[in-house]
């Protein structure tokens, strides 16, 4: 809603060149250029003259594309570069005259979404201070206010799940999905969201073994491939997995990073979407038919090693950890620290994504991962965080007792089996998925609870993962760059 309305504003409808100078940070707040981006723009981050005319001569010169300049405010800019470029202020002065910017500022978790739907229905001039305090608690945050904002974005996520044709496209869905989850959660409203699931789980069964040979330079597509992305864009990392951090969690979790700059994108955890299997991938640079130990957790230190290694990393240079008091010498250039928390979280929870929604709140609250990062930062590394898999609401369907399975796993969304005589019977009686097998040892059979189902007792409402639905597999990729953290 904020960033479909700065693009009216900017009239970025009418040019397919345009600086947009951001006075108040809102970028950082709101990352409304992922707006310009999904309508063809290519958006650079300016610096400065020269490095703009060295690594982007075509935004300057070229006569096709369409560029966004993101632009501090006071920055110069030559005057070639101006005639060429429509030029807007992104300031809360330039987008709600009718209100009073400090008030807006003094807020600091407004939500500029639900205020831009309220502004648009403002007639009446509330610029003094105690005016818009009163519009942003009275109107911006009313729950008919958020209930049609509800409604208009949940209209949006079916229109775009039933368009989507790519990972990237999936990706969209799972961000704005965890938008509304999240949102419908925090005012306790109840939104029909999860039948987008179905409609995934036919992209993954179809698709998913062909994401290995995808490329994309803003993340890794596959979590087995991101110690190779890390060590590829930094000299210097450090990545902070947080075990069963869904799209839904992070969304609450990055409010406690108003003050961190950094960089968002999405990844694919590996399927079945078990911490033993899709950890040990993260953190190993290898496919689960690659484990020593696909189905224990007791190599995951090796593994990480053994990886870190082959990209050229000494013993010195390495650094394995858990939990947020994690910390190293000036040696260490590669690091790997593992966060319990969101994961506990999931296994104790009995209330659903509202259960979640406040317990993660409490932890956004805390700060503690955002106090991690930036001890991280000063320390020079850059940061990145991620999740092994997600999670997702499910029913229990009755416990799954004396079947003969041959692999024993925590996850109750998912079974393996091997010569195993009763599978079709499991099937039909479950109503199973018999997964394609991608990425993994072709001796066992893979069968994955149907939407919304689980393993658990019968009836129980309970959080888990392990499946292939969009809030278990489609997991949060962070980038924290160091040098744009440190001043």
């Amino acid at each position: 809603m904020f960033a479909d309305y700065v693009y009216e504003k900017s009239s970025a409808e009418f040019s397919d060149r345009i600086i947009l100078i951001d006075s108040d940070d809102l970028e950082n707040k709101t990352k409304y250029s992922e707006y310009f981006t999904a309508h063809g723009f290519q958006v650079i981050r300016y610096q400065d003259d020269l490095h703009l005319r060295l690594e982007h001569e075509e935004a300057v010169t070229g006569e096709n594309g369409k560029y966004v300049l993101l632009v501090e405010h006071n920055s110069y800019i030559p005057y070639d570069v101006l005639k060429r470029y429509r030029t807007y202020a992104v300031s809360l002065a330039n987008l709600f005259p009718k209100l009073n910017a400090t008030a807006i500022k003094d807020d600091p978790q407004i939500d500029y979404d639900l205020l831009s739907i309220a502004y648009t229905r403002n007639f009446s001039d509330l610029r003094g201070e105690k005016s818009t305090r009163q519009f942003i608690e009275g109107t911006v945050y009313s729950r008919s206010n958020i209930e049609k904002y509800l409604c208009e974005k949940n209209s949006e996520l079916h229109k775009i799940a039933s368009e989507a044709e790519n990972y990237k496209d999936w990706c969209q869905v799972a961000n704005l999905k965890a938008l509304i989850d999240s949102t419908a959660a925090g005012f306790d409203i109840e939104i029909k969201t999860d039948d987008v699931h179905e409609r995934f789980v036919e992209f993954i069964l179809a698709n998913f073994g062909k994401l290995s040979s995808t490329i994309d330079k803003n993340g890794p597509v596959l979590v087995s491939r991101a110690m190779e992305y890390m060590h590829d864009n930094s000299d210097k990392f450090a990545v902070v997995v947080m075990d069963g951090m869904s799209e839904f969690d992070w969304h609450i979790i990055s409010q406690s990073f108003d003050d961190i700059r950094y960089e968002k994108a999405d990844t694919y955890s590996m399927i079945p979407t078990t911490t033993s299997i899709s950890r040990q991938c993260l953190l190993s640079n290898k496919y689960p038919s690659q484990l020593q130990e696909p189905w224990k957790q007791s190599r995951e230190k090796n593994e990480f090693i053994e990886c870190a290694k082959n990209l050229g990393y000494t013993t010195e240079q390495i650094g394995y950890e858990r939990g947020y008091d994690a910390d190293f010498s000036t040696f260490v250039k590669c690091v790997a620290i593992i966060i319990n928390d969101v994961d506990d979280m999931v296994h104790a929870q009995m209330q659903g994504r509202f259960g979640m929604f406040n317990d993660i709140n409490v932890l956004a609250k805390q700060g503690q991962l955002a106090k991690l990062v930036k001890r991280l930062l000063k320390k020079g590394f850059d940061v990145y965080v991620t999740a092994d898999h997600g999670n997702t609401p499910c029913k229990g369907m009755g416990k799954l007792m004396k079947t003969g399975v041959e692999v024993e796993t925590k996850s109750r969304r998912m079974i393996v089996l091997k010569d195993f005589a009763n599978k079709q019977k499991l099937i039909d009686q479950y109503e199973l998925i018999d997964y394609p097998k991608y990425y993994l040892n072709k001796e066992f059979d893979y069968l994955i609870c149907g939407i919304g189902c689980s393993f658990d007792a019968r009836g129980d409402e309970v959080m888990s993962h392990g499946g292939i639905t969009i809030d278990e597999v489609i997991v949060p990729f962070i980038k924290i760059k160091a040098v744009a953290n440190n001043g």
